[in-house]
C-alpha cells in the first residue's frame, strides 16, 4: 500500500514533465524582428550644365513702316480710278491710282507757255533798244549817260518778267502733274475715300496706303529684362510666332533701334523690329505677315556658359540641398543668373553630375546620410516658347 502511494505521485510527475516537454517541442520559436533602416529616401536631379541663350519674350502688333495719307493738291472732278485702287489692292511705286480733271490746268499751262514767249520777245526788243541807246551816247562827246538813258531799268524789268513767266510755267506743269495721283512706293491700299465723279478740293483726303517693303513692330521689354540683351537689344535677331488659320507660323526679324525712353504709362522699354517683305511679294519663303497681326516674339539675348536649371522652390537663402559623393546631405551655395517661370538658371555652384534633392525632407541636417530612390536628368537648354516668354513678360 505504501509502495503504491509512493509510485502514483511519481508517475503523475513524470507524465506532467513529459507533457510539458512535448508542449515545448510543439511551440514555435519567436520570430526575429528585422532591423529597420531609417535612412531617408530622396529623389534627385542629376545636373547637366550647358550653354544657353537668354532669350527675352515680348509681343506686339505688326504695322507698316510707312503709312501715307493721299491728299489732293489740286481741285477738280475725279475722272479716273484704277481698278487696284481698292481696299486690299497691291500697287507698285509710281502706278496711277486716280486722275483729276486736268483741262483747266492744261489751259493754264498753255497760257504760261505763251507768257514765256511774250516775255522772251519783250526782253529781246528791250535789249536791242538798249544797244541803240549805247551807240547813240557813244557818238556824243563830253557827257556821261545815265542808266536810264541806256535803258538799263527797262532791260532789268523785262528780265524779271521773264523769270516770273518761267516760275508760272513751272507751277502750271506741276499742277498738271498733280492731277495724276500716283503710289509713292510699293504699297497696300488701306482705304479709298473718293469715288468716280466726286469733286476733290485742295486738301481733300483721297485714301491711305501702307508700304509693303518693311513691316515694323514695337516690342515692350521690362527694364529688368534688358540686362539679358546684348547692346540693349540693337541688331538682335527676333523670332516671331502667330497662329494663322489654325496653323502656327514663324517669321524672323531684326531689332533696328531702341526708342531710348521708358514709357511713362507702362514703364516698359520699346524695341523696334523690322521684317522685310512681310507680304512675300518678292519671294514665297513664308506665310504672309499681314499688318495688324498680333504676334509673340523671342528676342535673342546673351549666351552664358555652364548654366544649370533647377526648380526655384528648391532654393533657400541662395543654397540648394544636394547628395554628395559620400551619400550625405550638403547645402551647396549657388548663384542665380535668372529666374523665369518657376525655373532658376544657376551659373555658379553646380557642376555636371551633382545630385540636387528634389523631394521634401522633414528635418534636414548637414551631413545626414541619405538613400537615393530615383534619379532624373533635366537638360538646361532654354526650350521655352515665345508665347510662354511673352506671358511671363506681361505678368511682370
Amino acid at each position: 500500500m505504501n509502495k503504491k502511494q509512493f509510485l502514483l505521485p511519481l508517475v503523475i510527475l513524470l507524465i506532467s514533465a513529459g507533457a510539458y516537454w512535448g508542449a515545448l517541442q510543439l511551440k514555435k520559436p519567436p520570430v526575429e524582428k528585422e532591423v529597420v533602416d531609417n535612412t531617408p529616401l530622396v529623389t534627385v536631379q542629376v545636373i547637366e550644365a550647358s550653354s544657353i541663350d537668354f532669350a527675352v519674350g515680348s509681343y506686339g502688333v505688326v504695322k507698316s513702316q510707312f503709312e501715307t495719307d493721299l491728299v489732293a493738291q489740286v481741285s477738280g472732278e475725279i475722272r479716273y480710278l484704277s481698278k487696284k485702287f481698292v481696299r486690299g489692292g497691291f500697287v507698285k511705286k509710281g502706278e496711277i491710282l486716280a486722275k483729276i480733271d486736268a483741262n483747266d490746268y492744261q489751259a493754264a499751262l498753255i497760257d504760261a507757255q505763251a507768257n514765256i514767249a511774250s516775255a522772251e520777245a519783250a526782253l529781246v526788243l528791250e535789249i536791242a533798244n538798249a544797244n541803240v541807246a549805247k551807240e547813240q551816247w557813244r557818238k556824243i562827246k563830253g557827257s556821261k549817260p545815265t542808266s536810264l538813258s541806256l535803258r538799263e531799268p527797262q532791260v532789268a524789268q523785262e528780265k524779271a518778267r521773264l523769270l516770273s513767266s518761267q516760275a508760272g510755267l513751272k507751277r502750271a506743269k506741276r499742277n498738271v502733274e498733280r492731277t495724276i495721283i500716283r503710289a509713292p512706293y510699293d504699297a497696300l491700299i488701306h482705304t479709298r475715300l473718293i469715288s468716280l465723279g466726286s469733286y476733290a478740293s485742295i486738301g481733300t483726303a483721297l485714301g491711305q496706303v501702307l508700304s509693303t517693303d518693311i513691316a515694323e513692330l514695337r516690342l515692350p521689354v521690362a527694364d529688368s529684362e534688358m540686362q539679358y540683351l546684348m547692346n540693349s537689344g540693337d541688331n538682335a535677331k527676333v523670332i516671331l510666332d502667330a497662329t494663322i488659320s489654325g496653323v502656327k507660323q514663324t517669321w524672323s526679324g531684326v531689332v533696328v533701334r531702341n526708342e531710348g525712353v521708358i514709357d511713362a504709362r507702362s514703364h516698359m522699354n520699346y524695341l523696334v523690329v523690322q521684317v522685310k517683305d512681310p507680304y512675300q511679294l518678292r519671294s514665297k519663303d513664308a506665310e504672309k505677315l499681314r499688318f495688324g497681326t498680333y504676334v509673340t516674339a523671342r528676342i535673342s539675348g546673351k549666351k552664358i556658359d555652364n548654366v544649370s536649371v533647377i526648380n526655384q522652390h528648391l532654393i533657400t537663402n541662395s543654397q540648394v540641398a544636394i547628395v554628395n559623393k559620400q551619400g550625405l546631405l550638403h547645402f551647396q551655395a549657388i548663384n542665380i543668373a535668372r529666374v523665369l517661370d518657376g525655373k532658376a538658371y544657376v551659373n555658379k555652384g553646380l557642376s555636371d553630375g551633382m545630385q540636387v534633392i528634389t523631394s521634401a525632407l522633414d528635418y534636414p541636417i548637414e551631413g545626414m546620410p541619405l538613400l537615393i530612390k530615383e534619379k532624373t536628368i533635366e537638360h538646361t537648354a532654354l526650350n521655352m516658347s515665345a508665347t510662354e516668354l511673352s506671358v511671363h513678360q506681361a505678368d511682370k
